[in-house]
């Protein structure tokens, strides 16, 4: 697997990233996706404390440690983002943050995080207090490098300014975004924004909730997120014309290069400006494997140029 660096910074990452929401339901296939993700050079594993309510920490916390792997990987968890009486909130206090970097280091049973990210956005929390929080945490050894996560333009470009005129001298590393053919919406002010300070780009659901991959083209799986009627909701804006289109139009070049759906789909975003690094998360181990496999894949400029036309901002999801 090829390494990028995160914007300006010296951290280096696969170009394929672990996403680890799931982890903690499925048993040995947690072992058996970790295990797949390393045979295969990956190295950016990512966290945090809200998924699973603390179980994808624990759960790749006792992995990393029984395998014996910690220092073969890139080890990113959040904060700033908490449950309060049932209902996640924004919560970037100097308490709360360092209350959860406390617990995810006891969580993944290490002594530092190598990404620590700003989870959210928070309008109600001194901006100068947060980051006195981030600039503690590194300090104190418990976090080598800082990114954020699901900020819009403006607040990526003040973070960043702020941060890096205070006397720490720190400075942000990443952000974190959803990104793929069916949501390029942040091409319009993030990416220009976070190219401008100098952030990498970490990309969540590059396979838009697995739709990218043609599972749904012939109808809804039973076993697949859109059946299930708590998640349903968040897969309808994915499985609407607009978006068929662009399914049908990868589907088209992925027939043509005798490649998964998938493989097109990431090389596609892998290759996209300020992208460092792609965080694929699977159900299982075998879906995991066909992701990392597009690390092979180089589409030929005009399916590159076909796809752009098909997902133009004309199609961009909110």
């Amino acid at each position: 697997m090829q390494f990028r660096r995160l914007g300006s910074s010296g951290l280096e990452v696969s170009r394929l990233g672990l996403g680890t929401m799931g982890f903690g339901v499925a048993g040995d296939e947690d072992e058996r996706q970790l295990r797949a993700f390393l045979d295969a050079g990956g190295t950016l594993v990512d966290t945090a404390p809200i998924y699973g309510d603390g179980r994808s920490e624990r759960s790749l916390g006792a992995l990393l440690g029984d395998l014996g792997v910690r220092d073969d990987v890139v080890l990113a968890s959040k904060c700033a983002v908490a449950v309060r009486r049932g209902e996640l909130v924004a919560d970037a206090s100097r308490r709360t943050m360092l209350q959860q970097l406390d617990e995810s280091l006891r969580a993944l049973g290490t002594d530092h995080l190598d990404l620590w990210q700003l989870h959210g956005w928070d309008e109600t929390t001194p901006v100068d207090e947060t980051l006195s929080a981030l600039e503690h945490a590194v300090s104190s050894g418990r976090v080598r490098y800082v990114g954020i996560s699901n900020f819009t333009g403006w607040q990526t470009a003040l973070a960043q300014t702020r941060v890096t005129a205070r006397p720490a001298g720190l400075s942000f590393v990443s952000t974190q975004m959803q990104y793929s053919l069916l949501n390029r919406a942040i091409e319009d002010e993030v990416v220009p924004a976070a190219t401008h300070v100098g952030l990498g780009l970490l990309a969540w659901s590059p396979l838009a909730r697995g739709v990218l991959t043609g599972k749904y083209r012939l109808g809804t799986p039973a076993d697949s997120r859109a059946a299930n009627p708590t998640l349903s909701p968040y897969m309808d804006p994915y499985l609407d014309a607009d978006s068929t289109a662009i399914v049908d139009a990868v589907i088209r070049a992925a027939e043509g290069l005798d490649v998964a759906p998938a493989h097109v789909a990431l090389a596609w975003l892998r290759d996209r400006p300020a992208v460092g690094s792609m965080l694929v998360g699977a159900r299982t181990a075998d879906q995991l494997t066909v992701s990392l496999a597009s690390e092979d894949v180089e589409l030929p400029q005009e399916i590159v140029q076909a796809l752009d036309d098909v997902s133009s901002p004309d199609g961009w999801q909110d």
